[in-house]
């Protein structure tokens, strides 16, 4: 069974900095493109940056050069480092897998089949 657990949202202020954590359990296949995705009130859900097993990454317009993915392979876990933060960020942040290694140029990948719970991430400005 497939888990991932996100952590280190919070609420933090304008210019702020937060680091997201997606722990994986579960998953054991060789390919992939795994990211990150959020969800504000009232708005579609929307990719913010995936990366795929062959290191290939991708970025929503909005947050290139201010967020960057990385995963640490013997830990099992994904990161989203959070830079610059604006209120247009606030949202709930969902790490999410798919078994196709595709990554589109939106940083998405093609079709997540597993999702974590989610953490919230809130910016007062």
């Amino acid at each position: 069974q497939v888990q991932l657990v996100e952590s280190g949202g919070g609420s933090v202020q304008a210019g702020g900095s937060l680091r997201l954590s997606c722990t994986i359990s579960g998953y054991s296949y060789s390919r992939y493109c795994m990211g990150w995705y959020r969800q504000a009130p009232g708005h579609p859900r929307e990719g913010v940056a995936v990366i795929n097993y062959l290191r290939l990454e991708s970025y929503a317009d909005s947050v290139k050069g201010r967020f960057t993915i990385s995963k640490d392979n013997a830990k099992n876990t994904l990161y989203l480092q959070m830079n610059n933060l604006t209120a247009e960020d606030t949202a709930m942040y969902y790490c999410a897998i798919d078994r196709q290694f595709v990554i589109r140029t939106s940083g998405s990948c093609d079709s997540p089949g597993y999702w974590g719970q989610g953490t919230q991430v809130t910016v007062s400005s």
